[in-house]
């Protein structure tokens, strides 16, 4: 009797064991669609064999329980190459608006910057056709005219690449708060974690606390370290604590020089979160980079433009036989009131692509003849047409300058999209060996609930035959069919 009692131990426990092994299952085809799930395998454990006369007799199995497949250092990894490719794609954006604004023929009004190639050209070659005749009066508005068209176009240039910023700006502040809360989550998910599975794994509080580690590596540049008790600790990349256990360290804004900058502890670190990665990462090297070098190129431009032709212009005489307040190349001073400016003079070069503008308003003021000569004189128009081909912008021409400022800005826009690519790649990769592990296989799942089915068939059987004899062994000298 004690041994059929020992079956039915046996045959209870493995009925118990199957069933919660197929609950396990059932959870898991249940939650195949719940974002962040990671798919948990039944906790088998052999009963201690029970000693009879010297021979151990196994005592069947518990199901203690259930595991996720999870592997923290996969998971480390693919957050690390998310937050590189978010923030090279929040980048590559930026630099894409930034590049679509010199994009030839693009036009000249609104907040576009035109094709201020052909608008350099056509500038100086109009100075080229006043040389026929320098009398000309529709020559001479030609000039004007070519001149408001390039000053335009590189002022709502630069007043574009100020709203970007602007933009960016604002995008960047919005990220704190998003920071804090994920943190703020992260933490509280610590001690829930630490209280109630120190030593193993924790299921759904970790699936949790892994989105946020995946939302919060998407926004921000974080390293991450496992800590005793199955805690985590989160810092930025460059080593600024965001997460101890179960407390949070709020990331906070101010502006400084017109900029929304970032702080934690009381210390400046927007640098070093410029290259950390993440959104944030992509917003502030666009803001605090590609857009203030794109606005210093054309502020150079502005800048040498402007000045090199207001200052033979003001070294000639004008249609009304106006001398200007400058000196020619001999060495001769005009005697005029005030200068013969066609753009306002800069006195800076930041600035000067904003604020660069055709403040001449009267044709006959363009100083085509030199100083002494008469007004039917083409020499000074002669010398600022050859401007074109001088190097007066930091030792380049003109076109050459923008030419090259163009091609510097798409070799960066390539690189970055170079990165992108090989970064979304690498996530992708990532997040396929990822899901292959955690997520939720219906096959998988359906291969095992018919394998526990079958066990479950098998011991019910068992238990029924067990039942029979034991009715039989209660019955005796009763005959008893036994099927």
């Amino acid at each position: 009797m004690g041994t059929i009692n020992s079956a039915f131990s046996v045959m209870s426990g493995a009925l118990d064991a199957d069933q919660e092994a197929l609950n396990v299952v059932a959870n898991n085809v249940a939650n195949a669609n719940t974002p962040g799930y990671t798919t948990e395998t039944p906790d088998w454990r052999q009963n201690t064999p029970i000693d009879i006369n010297g021979t151990l007799v196994g005592d069947g199995v518990t199901e203690t329980g259930a595991t996720s497949q999870r592997d923290r250092v996969l998971e480390e990894r693919l957050d690390q190459q998310q937050q590189l490719a978010s923030a090279s794609s929040t980048r590559l954006t930026a630099l894409n608006n930034i590049q679509a604004l010199f994009t030839p023929d693009s036009g000249s009004s609104g907040s576009t910057a035109g094709d201020i190639g052909s608008d350099i050209t056509s500038f100086f070659d109009s100075f080229s056709s006043l040389e026929t005749d320098s009398t000309d009066n529709a020559e001479r508005e030609q000039v004007l005219s070519t001149a408001s068209t390039l000053a335009g176009d590189i002022s709502n240039a630069a007043s574009s690449l100020n709203a970007q910023s602007a933009a960016l700006d604002q995008d960047t502040s919005g990220i704190a708060s998003q920071v804090n809360s994920l943190t703020g989550s992260i933490a509280q998910l610590n001690l829930e974690i630490q209280s109630t599975s120190p030593d193993a794994d924790a299921g759904t509080l970790e699936d949790q606390r892994q989105q946020d580690l995946s939302q919060l590596s998407q926004l921000i540049g974080i390293n991450q370290v496992t800590t005793e008790n199955n805690g985590l600790t989160v810092t930025t990349t460059s080593g600024q604590l965001l997460v101890s256990e179960g407390s949070n360290y709020q990331l906070t804004t101010g502006t400084v020089n017109g900029v929304t900058d970032f702080f934690l502890g009381g210390q400046d670190i927007t640098s070093s979160l410029a290259s950390g990665g993440g959104q944030l990462g992509g917003y502030l090297t666009a803001r605090d980079q590609d857009i203030p070098s794109a606005l210093s190129s054309l502020d150079q431009l502005a800048y040498n433009i402007s000045t090199s032709v207001n200052a033979l212009n003001n070294a000639g005489t004008d249609l009304d036989g106006d001398e200007g307040t400058g000196t020619n190349a001999a060495g001769v001073t005009g005697t005029g009131a005030t200068p013969l400016y066609i753009f306002n003079e800069p006195t800076q070069v930041a600035g000067s692509a904003a604020s660069m503008a055709v403040v001449m308003t009267d044709p006959n003021q363009i100083a085509a003849a030199g100083l002494g000569n008469g007004t039917g004189d083409d020499s000074n128009a002669i010398a600022m047409s050859a401007l074109a081909s001088q190097s007066i912008v930091n030792g380049q021409t003109p076109i050459n300058y923008y030419s090259n400022f163009v091609s510097t800005l798409g070799s960066t826009v390539s690189e970055v999209q170079t990165e992108n690519t090989a970064q979304n790649a690498s996530v992708s990769q990532l997040q396929t060996q990822n899901d292959a592990l955690s997520s939720v296989n219906l096959n998988d799942e359906a291969a095992a609930m018919s394998t526990l089915e079958s066990s479950y068939q098998a011991a019910s059987q068992v238990f029924t035959l067990l039942n029979t004899i034991m009715t039989s062994a209660l019955n005796l000298g009763v005959e008893t069919a036994v099927s």
